[in-house]
């Protein structure tokens, strides 16, 4: 990781900086300027989801990095940018995701997440004083196709799960989970293998 004393990431450039897990400052005005833009733009969505979701899909997928054919999200959706987003084809998404896409967050084809399912990149220094100056980094999620994960799951910053993989209602996943596993607990803790 960089060290705060090093250039830090900040102006047009941020966004580069972020993605490729470099210290960036959280209260950098143009990350504050883009995060609103994306809430307003999920906002939109969701009003316009409410009245007809297929007419709405043209802004979800505005708002993402990609939307494959046939996925469907529910809101309401929670995220930072939505531009580091990417839902692969067919993949269902449940209420209330919070997908904190600071580094980018893949999600693969055929998925299902269930409700109030929490992709977290961001981390922070264990450091206080870093902490308190706002200095950030991320690092990306992936999972892979035909991942289920049950509500409540929550998925820490750098962590990869397997293609069919399933990750039970209320884990906290801190390690990737290799294909095709069964996964549950907090710490989430292979149980079975499919």
């Amino acid at each position: 990781m960089t060290h705060p004393s090093d250039t830090p990431a900040s102006g047009t450039d941020v966004f580069d900086r972020m993605r490729a897990g470099e210290l960036y400052r959280a209260d950098d005005p143009e990350i504050e300027r883009r995060q609103r833009a994306a809430r307003r733009l999920a906002a939109r969505w969701a009003t316009a989801y409410t009245e007809d979701p297929d007419a709405a899909r043209p802004l979800l997928s505005q708002l993402l990095g990609s939307l494959g054919e046939g996925a469907e999200l529910r809101p309401p959706l929670h995220l930072d940018y939505g531009s580091h987003l990417r839902i692969g084809a067919r993949t269902f998404v449940n209420y209330g995701l919070t997908a904190l896409d600071v580094a980018d967050i893949t999600i693969g084809a055929d998925c299902q997440l269930g409700p109030h399912v929490q992709l977290l990149t961001p981390t922070h220094p264990l450091e206080p004083g870093p902490r308190r100056e706002k200095w950030e980094s991320a690092r990306p999620i992936t999972l892979g196709d035909n991942v289920w994960l049950g509500g409540g799951v929550l998925v820490l910053p750098g962590i990869t799960i397997g293609e069919n993989s399933v990750v039970g209602a209320g884990s906290v996943v801190t390690k990737d989970i290799p294909p095709n596993a069964v996964a549950v607990g907090n710490p989430a803790r292979v149980v079975r293998t499919l």
